[in-house]
């Protein structure tokens, strides 16, 4: 590791598309920075990498491998960080499940997943691989707030080149369901830890009986912290779904669920079961005991119930039982296959599904394939009004016009683990009746809720130093830009209420306060499309959540796609992390590489962190080619824009290679032409001719390689020979990049 992380630039290894993509690109890379003796390290973060160095003492000496994440995630806290970060997978535990039987199957002596730990060694075993689960990697590495927001060239290329969108209707039946109470939102108390109150706190257990049972000990508290807690009553969530089943029906629309499985990998699991069970109902009532029995876990989804059911005797009655419930359409993830909205928890990603659904003008797929509206059911009201809101909006005014649009840039509290996605250790499905309760270092109770068997309860922090660091990095992007700025924030809900306590004095103290608006995410939500209908640019500065959300919605509603978006992360010591995109498409893209050999995954968001970091190290090294190289990498970035040379979707036409190849020949080209320095003018321009030259025995290359099926030799950890001869079939373009 000693290796990787010593290097100028680390580039991450990571899964699916992006990193089939890598085994392309990244050679040019490597090329192309070498002659301004930049190195490129590559830390493993992939879902394969964390579960191998998770059980070390399983593997032989050849299969072990360090823990990358952990090593990265100290090097993130220094000012010499500079990260090129993937999207990764955060990992449901049917892909985890998935990922562990590749893993076996290839050699390496991992144990299973312990759905029901029984025994200690169970349940250590359990609580290793819980580490890796969910957004094990994100809050690791966000040791910064978050600057995202549409390159300009990339934003022009939008305008002048507008994606397809479906069109809106006003009598459009597609909505937003969500609990009317009892759920997070209702339920959530916040305070902020004085100095008297700071120290290692405890989250209690209470029985009934006055048993006092400890769900986490140790947890520590700084001054400064806002600390919520909340929780979601399985009884109110279990009615609403039922209802919501029901609403659906009598709208003559589909169901469709969305949440954020892979993310809140503790909550959002239950609920996703709460809803398979929903849609089971009567059958689940009678037989459920039994699928649990066979391994047909509902939080896995109705693809693990459905293959438990298989097992049984009575498999047939059962079914049988299923084709009778009177229930309204099912949205589908893939209705070729069957692949229901409720399948698996990770094939329907909030920030991913729902846009999808609003771009489409409100649209969703049925079981026949047929287009229709749907009931998009949200069960809790933290951020579902957002969507509401959204779908609202354009069912009045219709679809939105990207050729005019202006954009929505986003400024997030993320660092050290802010907010609900750092709230994984915290969170707890009630055993019993009773109380759960936060107690304090000094003895004093902080929070306390009365729960029931089932309920989900939760608690989230976000320390005083990212949340200062967040106002400050909103005021400079507000005054670089001269944007609309709007803190989304509910003066009605606890946490913001306590967020609204630091940011209003601080906007105050620096004399900026009537350059801001605060306003509840549904309020702001209109403001900003009137603002970008109009042509006008606005900035969103959010909590963590949101800003995973709100940099999927705008970015697919504006540029069509959010994997071109650009994402720096202002490291709090001074270093750099430049995220490349959203991966919420990328299993299809893997499919249809294995399937088609045509990768339509986009490298625009590697493009574009690659320029950042270049120039980020021209900075902070005083590496004079650095940016040289970065100024390149952009007008190169330019290029593959104004030429449309993206991936095309489709098998037989230029995909995630070919545009490698134009990317590389537009960075030697520019660096051939700048004349910053002279060496590198000389070493490029006859790589330049090389690539222009080869045009045409390139591309056929590249386009002879697509149709017949491919062959990577693992879906979480493919064979690094495979992937190569797959993602580098140009023997010209390979000759001159070796």
């Amino acid at each position: 590791m000693a290796d990787k992380l010593n290097a100028d630039i680390l580039y991450t290894i990571v899964d699916e598309a992006p990193e089939l993509a890598s085994a392309s690109f990244l050679p040019i890379i490597r090329k192309f920075v070498s002659a301004a003796g930049i190195t490129v390290g590559t830390p493993d973060i992939s879902l394969a990498g964390r579960i191998i160095s998770t059980f070390p003492e399983n593997l032989t000496d050849e299969q072990r491998q360090s823990d990358d994440l952990a090593a990265l995630g100290e090097l993130v806290k220094t000012p010499d960080a500079n990260v090129i970060k993937l999207p990764n997978i955060s990992a449901s535990v049917p892909q985890l499940t998935a990922a562990i039987a590749e893993l076996q199957a290839q050699g390496y002596n991992i144990p299973n997943y312990p759905e029901d730990p029984q025994t200690d060694e169970e349940k250590a075993i359990r609580a290793r691989y819980d580490g890796i689960k969910g957004s094990a990697v994100n809050p690791v590495l966000r040791e910064g707030n978050s600057d995202r927001r549409a390159a300009k060239a990339v934003k022009n290329y939008a305008q002048n080149n507008p994606h397809s969108m479906g069109t809106w209707e006003n009598d459009s039946k597609t909505k937003v369901s969500s609990m009317p109470a009892d759920d997070f939102y209702a339920n959530e108390v916040s305070a902020t830890i004085t100095e008297a109150q700071a120290g290692d706190a405890k989250i209690e257990f209470v029985g009934k009986d006055g048993s006092v049972t400890v769900l986490k000990d140790g947890w520590p508290l700084e001054a400064g912290t806002v600390a919520d807690a909340t929780f979601m009553s399985a009884k109110a969530l279990g009615a609403f779904l039922a209802e919501a089943i029901q609403d659906t029906k009598a709208d003559g629309t589909m169901f469709s669920l969305h949440m954020k499985a892979t993310m809140m990998k503790v909550s959002d699991p239950i609920i996703f079961g709460h809803a398979v069970k929903a849609w089971l109902g009567p059958v689940w009532d009678k037989h459920g005991e039994a699928i649990i029995a066979a391994g047909g876990s509902p939080n896995s989804g109705l693809g693990a119930v459905l293959a438990a059911i298989d097992s049984l005797p009575n498999a047939d009655e059962i079914k049988g039982e299923i084709d009778a419930l009177d229930r309204p359409s099912m949205y589908m993830v893939d209705s070729d296959k069957g692949i229901t909205n409720l399948h698996v928890p990770s094939d329907v990603i909030i920030d991913a599904s729902m846009p999808a659904v609003i771009r489409a003008g409100g649209k969703g797929w049925d079981e026949t394939g047929a287009k229709g509206d749907t009931n998009c059911v949200i069960p809790d009201r933290c951020y579902s009004t957002v969507y509401d809101e959204t779908i609202n909006f354009f069912k009045a005014n219709g679809a939105l016009d990207v050729t005019t649009a202006g954009s929505v840039a986003n400024v997030g509290l993320m660092a050290q683990k802010a907010e609900e996605y750092g709230s994984h250790p915290t969170t707890f499905e009630a055993p019993a009746d009773g109380t759960i309760r936060i107690v304090l270092a000094n003895g004093e109770t902080l929070h306390s809720h009365e729960v029931e068997a089932g309920d989900i309860w939760r608690s989230c922090t976000a320390k005083k130093a990212p949340i200062e660091n967040w106002i400050e990095l909103a005021m400079d992007r507000q005054r670089l830009t001269g944007s609309e700025a709007i803190f989304w924030l509910d003066a009605n809900r606890a946490h913001d209420a306590e967020l609204i306590k630091y940011v209003k004095p601080a906007l105050e103290a620096a004399g900026v306060a009537d350059k801001f608006q605060i306003m509840a995410p549904r309020e702001a939500t209109r403001q900003s499309l009137e603002t970008i209908t109009a042509g006008k640019d606005s900035i969103a500065i959010t909590g963590n959540v949101l800003r995973d959300y709100l940099t999927d919605l705008f970015p697919i509603l504006e540029l069509g796609t959010s994997a071109k978006m650009l994402s720096i992360v202002k490291l709090m010591k001074g270093g750099g992390l430049f995220e490349t995109g959203a991966g919420g498409s990328a299993p299809k893209h893997v499919q249809q590489l294995v399937e088609q050999n045509h990768l339509r995954w986009d490298s625009m968001g590697e493009f574009c962190a690659l320029g950042e970091s270049l120039n980020f190290l021209a900075d902070a090294k005083g590496n004079a080619k650095a940016g040289v190289l970065g100024r390149a990498a952009e007008a190169a970035t330019q290029g593959i824009l104004d030429n449309n040379r993206s991936p095309s979707r489709k098998v037989g036409e230029p995909d995630n290679r070919d545009s490698h190849y134009w990317f590389a020949r537009y960075w030697a080209e520019a660096l051939a032409a700048q004349t910053d320095d002279a060496d590198l003018a000389a070493e490029f321009a006859p790589i330049a001719e090389a690539l222009a030259d080869g045009e045409e025995a390139i591309l056929a290359e590249l386009a002879a390689a697509q149709g017949p099926a491919a062959e990577i030799g693992g879906y979480f950890r493919p064979s690094v020979e495979l992937k190569a001869k797959v993602m580098r079939p140009s023997a010209t373009l390979n000759a001159i990049i070796d």
